[in-house]
């Protein structure tokens, strides 16, 4: 960690610095703020080859701005538009600071700013919140003007069981020269939340946090809890159940994002047989622990117990799921009307996602791959054996789906060898003591949408600050910038290759 907090280095000397080592390989991976007694902190990650990396400096007390880091460094965009949000300091220089996370502006007093003493949460509701700030937002901004040019505002309730977000649509009628996102109805004041809860309980929030990455949100956090309790390595047994319902959560979703696929395809047997084929892994999920979404399994220090299935049935019931799952792709990716919707839909170019520094399958997508399974390897992941990655580089909504059928191939190959280890793993404990204490920590996985980043700061014992981040907000800012040739109809193939989840974005 590089600490430049309580020295009279300026922000911009720190900004350059982040863009210097951005520019020489490591991956943005994000950007926080705490708010302190003696000024705002502000911390930027770094990804790199075996570690994440964090870069910080001190705001005095009571300043109202900072010189931006988005002129610098684009990647920032939202980050600093969030962090304007919640804790009312504006990055000078930004493009576009518009609301984000929370409508504004806040009408009955600041909320409640992560890391500030205090109770209450962050989320907008009750007594100093936003809560009857809403009429606000149903002012429409326009950012193309011409003859003909009228918004669509789609959402945030829509058909199905799709979540909350307000797309606003600037069209001259299939056209789509702009798109603007609001995610805020999905806010919960997540960071607030976690503050003042014992340590060992933080992991019941960071897996509720983003339901369909449960998982890798609990890994993460408890690699940042580790960290802080000084354990080293968690016993060989816990480390292959964290792998094994690491890779059923990824085969979840990226059956889910195969679903929507379809359906936006109008294919409706095809829809059906894959929602059947995540259904039968999230029964299978719910008979290994008692949850479909793998909860209560992962806890710092290792898992709470062992997989409530026999490991000889398990890959008997992994190879019957893979037969079944690939023999349908094979009739999907056979079938032209399908591809011919996906080929060339919503292309992110492989410059641009390197530039952003894209994680996940859409990053994959388009030829910039940094997995932490690989890269930051934990657990078990570095003593298992990975196939060679397939090189996808077109950025359309059809590679995001060949990256996805071989990350269903991967996962069935790493949760079969973590079967048979712990088949033969014999006895011993499933965890070890994690002393919490006081210390900071950052911990990450890769969940099926792309790393999962936790920054913990305990206190003897409680948390003090813990600013989860997730992949669906790092990536989803590039959403509107890949409709350069679509229309309208493309619109639901374009989300569903995305695969983000607006929960994880909004926090």
């Amino acid at each position: 960690m590089t600490a430049t907090a309580g020295r009279a280095t300026p922000v911009t000397a720190l900004w350059d610095e982040i863009a210097g080592q951005v520019a020489a390989g490591r991956r943005f991976a994000g950007l926080m703020g705490t708010q302190r007694d003696d000024g705002l902190l502000l911390s930027a990650h770094l990804a790199g080859p075996g570690q994440v990396t964090t870069h910080e400096v001190r705001l005095p007390p009571g300043a109202r701005s900072y010189p931006a880091l988005t002129p610098v460094l684009g990647a920032a965009f939202w980050y600093e538009r969030e962090l304007h949000d919640l804790f009312g300091i504006v990055p000078d220089g930004h493009p576009r600071l518009e609301p984000l996370i929370l409508p504004q502006p806040v009408r009955h007093g600041p909320l409640p700013r992560p890391g500030a003493p205090g109770g209450g949460d962050a989320s907008g509701e009750g007594d100093g919140g936003a809560g009857a700030i809403w009429p606000d937002v149903h002012a429409v901004p326009r950012h193309v003007l011409g003859a003909g040019l009228f918004t669509i505002p789609h959402g945030p309730v829509r058909s199905g069981v799709m979540e909350s977000i307000e797309y606003l649509v600037e069209t001259p009628g299939e056209d789509i020269p702009h798109l603007n996102l609001r995610i805020f109805y999905k806010h919960r004041g997540i960071e607030k939340r976690f503050e003042r809860l014992p340590a060992a309980d933080g992991v019941l929030l960071a897996e509720r946090t983003e339901g369909v990455a449960s998982v890798a949100h609990a890994l993460a956090f408890a690699h940042a809890a580790e960290r802080i309790g000084g354990v080293e390595e968690i016993p060989w047994r816990a480390a292959l159940v964290r792998v094994l319902h690491a890779e059923l959560e990824r085969l979840a979703a990226h059956l889910d994002a195969a679903t929507r696929l379809a359906d936006a395809a109008g294919l409706a047997v095809a829809a059906a047989r894959f929602g059947l084929h995540k259904e039968r892994i999230a029964r299978l999920t719910g008979r290994m622990c008692g949850s479909r979404f793998g909860r209560g399994v992962v806890v710092p220090g290792g898992v709470s117990a062992l997989p409530g299935i026999a490991a000889a049935d398990l890959l008997d019931e992994a190879g019957r799921l893979q037969r079944s799952i690939e023999s349908d792709v094979r009739v999907l990716m056979g079938t032209a009307s399908f591809l011919d919707r996906l080929r060339g839909t919503g292309r992110l170019a492989p410059a641009r996602a390197a530039e952003h520094g894209t994680l996940g399958p859409v990053g994959k997508a388009s030829g910039y791959r940094d997995d932490a399974r690989r890269a930051r390897p934990y657990d078990a992941y570095d003593s298992l054996g990975f196939s060679a990655p397939q090189e996808h580089a077109d950025g359309d909504a059809l590679a995001r789906l060949r990256v996805r059928w071989d990350e269903l191939r991967q996962s069935f190959h790493l949760i079969r060898q973590a079967a048979d280890e712990l088949a033969d793993a014999g006895d011993g404990p499933l965890a070890v003591p994690c002393e919490f204490g006081s210390g900071r920590a950052v911990g990450w996985a890769e969940g099926p949408h792309g790393e999962v980043l936790y920054d913990l700061r305990t206190e003897d014992g409680r948390i003090t600050r813990c600013r989860p981040r997730s992949p669906s907000f790092h990536n989803l800012v590039l959403f509107h910038e890949v409709f350069h040739t679509d229309i309208l109809t493309d619109f639901p193939f374009i989300e569903a290759s995305f695969g983000l989840s607006i929960a994880g974005a909004a926090l």
